[in-house]
């Protein structure tokens, strides 16, 4: 009664996630892309970029995106589209276009194609050479390796106790649950 009592206190007093503010977009890096007769700011929350960490993208047209519409494309190393969207807000920065918590999945040059409409009609642009450095820390194959080496101990621990419990369970007529001989 008493640890559902120190439970309910717990939930209770925890102030709710929901009430918290969002952390405010940090741009630590800006390129530039001429798309048409359009300038577009494309900023980034970490730089250098680093394969497989995310990170925040803006994308701020000259004039603001008020009567601009466009598209983005992620042109991989191997110069297949990785990725395609509607430039749309960013959930955090309202007032520009965004993508929140993107990670570009391989090392190479990238290239971030846009296409936009607005006042003076539609336009192309591409941002090249943007370079993915290597993942960070250990490989995949590494990491995954280690956590799963807890995992392994658990279900080893219960396999050794099982079969420990189902022999006493055989060995001991009589006892509950084992079986007859």
């Amino acid at each position: 009664m008493a640890a559902l009592a120190a439970g309910l206190m717990f939930f209770l007093a925890a102030p709710p996630a929901a009430a918290e503010e969002y952390q405010p977009v940090e741009t630590v890096h800006t390129e530039r892309v001429q798309v048409g007769p359009y300038g577009v700011t494309v900023g980034f929350s970490t730089w250098p970029i680093r394969a497989m960490r995310s990170l925040d993208f803006t994308f701020v047209p000259d004039g603001g995106i008020t009567g601009k519409r466009g598209s983005f494309d992620w042109v991989a190393p191997t110069g297949a589209t990785a990725e395609s969207g509607k430039l749309s807000r960013h959930p955090r920065k309202r007032e520009v276009w965004g993508l929140d918590i993107l990670a570009l999945n391989t090392e190479g040059n990238w290239a971030l194609r846009f296409t936009m409409d607005g006042p003076q009609g539609p336009a192309t642009g591409v941002l090249r050479n943007l370079a993915v450095l290597e993942q960070p820390g250990p490989p995949l194959p590494l990491s995954w390796g280690v956590s799963v080496l807890p995992l392994a101990g658990i279900v080893a621990f219960l396999v050794i106790g099982w079969r420990r419990n189902g022999r006493l369970a055989l060995a001991t007529p009589g006892r509950a649950g084992a079986l007859p001989l």
